[in-house]
């Protein structure tokens, strides 16, 4: 079979963002950017955030981590240890109020595990956070002109998230149908490899999600052989796309730069936010090496995208 990764042939319709994702967008940047209300006419509740220092004493002994100044603290949050917070409730800025609470056993230091003490705290300001009004005032505390200037910047943001991803599932397409021509049979161990991979990627989702590996094979009634089994069509094509990256890279001379690398990697801090010095320290042979696979895939992507025959709407 001849490879081909040249003149292929797509349809690509472009999704125009919608008047009503503008709305949704707006509505979340609405919600998750709140006006911050300072309260000087009445003490303070729960929901209100207080700024305020405190110092912890044992046995009249000041003991190590219970010190803050400046620290906030929202009032029903529970961030604190049970019985600190509700003892805040109706103090005023000025006010300096001793809160007394009974650590609770077990306690991650283990030298207060069970006992009690007393917090000196110094209340210096409550601010209570409320929703915007969808409006001028809005958009100008978030940086634009007024409301329309505001749905103008997100109406483009979101287009160009879309064009930037139906161009990347295009170009996926399109070298998923080279990958089809291409006569490619992957040995056992690579696909072991790539089946561990696989897994140890759905290990990481789960995690974020608060899973395991164990409970999502309860919730679906399978093994984890089974789950394990389940990857192995998706892990033998990524092998088959690799494969086809390798060959139009040697066909068409295609390198990793120095500054396609640097790039990459500034790409992933960024993604991570991470400081470069931090990701140095994970950089190993085996990272180097995806790096440099994942820039000359963006490459091999683009050129056959470059060659192919597209029919766009």
């Amino acid at each position: 079979m001849e490879f081909v990764y040249k003149g292929l042939r797509a349809d690509y319709a472009r999704h125009l963002v919608t008047e009503e994702e503008v709305d949704r967008q707006l509505e979340r940047l609405r919600q998750q950017t709140p006006q911050v209300q300072e309260i000087t006419d009445r003490p303070a509740q729960n929901g209100d955030t207080l700024e305020l220092d405190y110092a912890g004493f044992c046995g009249g002994e000041q003991f190590d981590g219970g010190t803050a100044q400046n620290q906030s603290l929202t009032l029903g949050s529970g961030a604190f240890i049970p019985g600190f917070e509700e003892q805040l409730v109706g103090s005023r800025p000025g006010d300096r109020v001793t809160v007394k609470v009974t650590f609770p056993t077990p306690y991650h230091a283990e030298q207060l595990a069970g006992k009690e003490a007393e917090f000196r705290c110094t209340v210096h300001r409550i601010t209570r956070q409320l929703p915007w009004e969808l409006g001028d005032e809005f958009a100008r505390a978030v940086g634009s002109r007024d409301l329309a200037d505001l749905r103008g910047q997100l109406r483009q943001s979101l287009q160009s998230y879309a064009d930037e991803r139906g161009e990347l599932e295009l170009q996926d397409r399109l070298l998923r149908q080279a990958a089809a021509t291409l006569e490619f049979r992957p040995e056992q161990r690579q696909v072991e490899a790539a089946l561990d991979e696989r897994m140890e990627t759905l290990r990481s989702q789960l995690a974020r999600q608060g899973l395991t590996l164990e409970m999502y094979g309860q919730f679906t009634g399978k093994t984890q052989e089974e789950l394990r089994e389940d990857e192995r069509p998706e892990a033998e094509q990524l092998l088959r796309l690799q494969a086809a990256v390798d060959r139009i890279s040697q066909l068409e001379h295609l390198e990793a730069t120095e500054r396609e690398i640097a790039d990459a990697l500034a790409e992933i801090s960024r993604r991570n936010h991470l400081t470069m010095e931090q990701l140095q320290a994970a950089y190993d042979e085996e990272f180097a090496a995806a790096v440099e696979r994942s820039v000359r895939t963006r490459k091999a992507m683009a050129l056959v995208r470059r060659f192919a025959q597209v029919e766009e709407a």
